[in-house]
């Protein structure tokens, strides 16, 4: 009976210690879900808040003359996000538009193909979103009016599954950027 008695108090202690981690991992989740952190925020993006997207495609963040819209969702559990920003520029030329010698830098979205299209359609796939009404069309950005510099494209298999890309409208100087993954 001494035996069964010990056997039982362990199953308990063991039992009571995965339902407090159980506890303990609903409670983060919840926390996180509705915590203040973690919360969609449009219009509220400053010029140092996007000097990395000018920086990220080398034309320098001394251009931007203001944020002209901004939409930043909450992040998931695993990073699921949706990153928008539209920022005026005084100055750009379609001449410093170009690719290196390593193939990296800017492509006319009109002449796309392989990832770079489909990571460029996978964008497109989001602008459906009301919160971003302001983003570049589908017709824009399958034309010769906008450029897109690929900062980062992660795909399962040959399909993007997050990507990190730049537009950049010259006729308005106006460059575009969106972040997002799935």
């Amino acid at each position: 009976m001494k035996a069964l008695w010990s056997v039982v108090k362990w199953l308990l202690i063991g039992w009571g210690i995965v339902s407090l981690v159980g506890l303990i991992a609903i409670v983060a989740t919840v926390g996180y879900r509705l915590g203040p952190g973690n919360v969609d925020t449009s219009g509220t993006a400053a010029p140092q808040d996007v000097r990395f997207v000018l920086n990220w495609c080398r034309l320098g963040d001394d251009r931007i003359e203001e944020v002209v819209h901004s939409y930043k969702s909450a992040r998931s559990f695993t990073g699921d996000h949706l990153d928008a920003y539209a920022i005026r520029i005084s100055r750009v030329d379609e001449t410093e538009l170009v690719r290196d010698e390593f193939g990296s830098g800017w492509f006319r979205c009109d002449e796309l193909d392989g990832v770079l299209k489909d990571a460029v359609g996978f964008a497109a796939g989001w602008l459906h979103q009301d919160e971003i009404a302001w983003f570049l069309t589908e017709k824009e950005l399958e034309s010769d009016q906008v450029y897109v510099y690929p900062w980062s494209i992660y795909c399962h298999g040959t399909h993007p599954s997050a990507i990190e890309l730049i537009f950049v409208r010259p006729k308005d100087k106006m460059v575009f950027y969106m972040s997002t993954k799935v």
